[in-house]
């Protein structure tokens, strides 16, 4: 059994996840936005690389029940009902929609891991639950393949951190596992901080999103456990 992570998906093609589990991750904040959205009752949600494709994918779907979503430079894109924060995810807006979410980082990574057998979706917000189907994607495959979005096209420690945190896990009882360089990275970051919040809030994206005001995003995302679903990204649509 296998375990490879990458830190950004640059230089990620299909052929590096085609029949393998995979967990992509953006804990600042896509994914925690996303895991939040659907534990409120949110339909689905369907990731876009641009603003301009979730424009054309929203345009060909029911206007009644699609909420585009999306973020440039930690802000609400304009023009865009939502952003990328995990407390607009409310049941009160998103129960029964559809949402077309395209942020700067974290949509990208997903597109890229298209292929992957499951695509599944993870932050601190759904750990326990994603470890549990992490490992079982391990056990059934032979491989993981866990995707960090980074930020913006660079290393980000927060998604590292949480690779780490996810191997450390996911490995418990398995004896004989190949890891690449990068997997043995993440673990190396496990023992330099004592909670997520230490870890979360020590980052350049949580530093911009303090001025851009959005400094509780950072505090949300740093809560493990808040829900128990574990998103499943397949034929474009997150459900």
């Amino acid at each position: 059994m296998r375990i490879d992570v990458y830190f950004t998906p640059l230089g990620f093609n299909a052929g590096d996840v085609s029949g393998r589990g995979v967990v992509v991750i953006d804990v600042l904040r896509a994914t925690t936005s996303v895991v939040t959205a659907l534990a409120n009752g949110a339909k689905a949600v369907i990731p876009a690389a641009t603003s301009e494709e979730a424009v054309r994918l929203a345009s060909n779907l029911e206007k009644d029940g699609v909420l585009l979503a999306g973020e440039r430079k930690s802000v609400k894109i304009e023009g865009f009902a939502l952003g990328n924060s995990p407390r607009e995810m409310t049941p009160e807006v998103v129960a029964g929609k559809t949402i077309v979410l395209a942020t700067t980082n974290g949509t990208p990574a997903l597109v890229a891991a298209q292929g992957g057998d499951p695509v599944l979706l993870g932050a601190p917000v759904n750990f326990k639950a994603l470890v549990e189907r992490a490992r079982q994607a391990l056990v059934e495959r032979g491989d993981l393949v866990i995707v960090c979005a980074g930020r913006e096209r660079q290393f980000a420690l927060e998604d590292a951190y949480m690779a780490g945190r996810l191997v450390k896990a996911v490995k418990k009882g398995i004896r004989k596992l190949d890891l690449n360089e990068a997997t043995t990275a993440a673990l190396a970051l496990t023992p330099l901080y004592r909670t997520w919040a230490e870890a979360l809030e020590d980052t350049a994206a949580a530093r911009q999103l303090v001025e851009a005001n959005l400094g509780e995003d950072v505090a949300f995302a740093a809560k493990q456990d808040r829900f128990g679903v574990v998103p499943q990204y397949a034929e474009r649509r997150i459900t």
